[in-house]
């Protein structure tokens, strides 16, 4: 759907009867009057300075008020436009002023893409007048944008939804390798106390083979060896007796 919303201009140029015998209202108009020319000029400062004049002298000179709102928007001062229709829709005194001051105020919406305010100003418009052809395409395309808005927004909150649960991933997966790195740097000072053991073990076992082992002896070879340190003992005795008898002296007998 193109985009094509329009601001209805016109210029509010009735007179209110029950002013007319008065001298400021009629000052009222006719600088109203003079600004209306000089906004078809395109003057905008000229003709705002005139609406403000027409204000101050009636304050309740909706015509002056609305179009002044008018010259704001030609001039693109959105903000200024928007209070503008709002006080001349305050200020309003039949439902066409009140279809035309929601129109146009609806349109400033739009041109802030604020799509919620613009259509409950068509809507409010078409309240007033739902015969303006204009009004009703408006407040139709109003609803679609505001529509292609609030998709977009539920996108964007979905996908940072979706981030987020990847942010935790990846913090998972990060954690992870973490513990792995950590159970890695267990494991290697574990290697290393375990050779470290081992070494001291290895050491051991050298210093016990490097060490004259002693031999266990039976109480039955303790006693047969006993014996044959007796034998031998005995044998070594019996020896030293024949020899003490073979080097003895042997007495002359005696010559009678």
């Amino acid at each position: 759907m193109n985009k094509r919303y329009t601001i209805i201009f016109f210029f509010l140029i009735s007179v209110k009867i029950f002013s007319q015998d008065s001298l400021l209202d009629k000052k009222s108009n006719n600088m109203t009057l003079d600004g209306n020319l000089e906004y078809v000029e395109n003057n905008l400062i000229d003709a705002e300075a005139l609406y403000r004049k027409a204000i101050s002298i009636d304050s309740l000179n909706n015509i002056a008020s609305y179009n002044l709102a008018n010259s704001f928007y030609k001039g693109q001062l959105n903000q200024e436009a928007a209070n503008q229709y709002k006080l001349s829709i305050k200020k309003a005194n039949s439902r066409q002023e009140l279809h035309k001051g929601h129109h146009n105020l609806g349109n400033v919406y739009m041109q802030n893409k604020d799509y919620q305010n613009a259509v409950n100003s068509f809507k409010n418009a078409l309240l007033n007048n739902p015969n303006d052809d204009e009004t009703r395409y408006n407040y139709v395309l109003a609803k679609e944008l505001l529509k292609n808005e609030q998709k977009k927004n539920e996108q964007k909150k979905n996908d940072k939804k979706d981030d987020k649960k990847d942010d935790k991933k990846d913090d998972k997966k990060d954690d992870k390798k973490d513990d792995k790195k950590d159970d890695k740097k267990d494991d290697k000072k574990d290697d290393k106390k375990d050779d470290k053991k081992d070494d001291k073990k290895d050491d051991k076992k050298d210093d016990r083979q490097n060490k004259p082992q002693e031999k266990k002896i039976s109480p039955e070879q303790l006693k047969n060896l006993l014996k044959a340190m007796d034998n031998q003992e005995k044998k070594v005795q019996e020896k030293v007796n024949k020899n003490k008898i073979k080097g003895s002296t042997i007495k002359n007998k005696k010559d009678w």
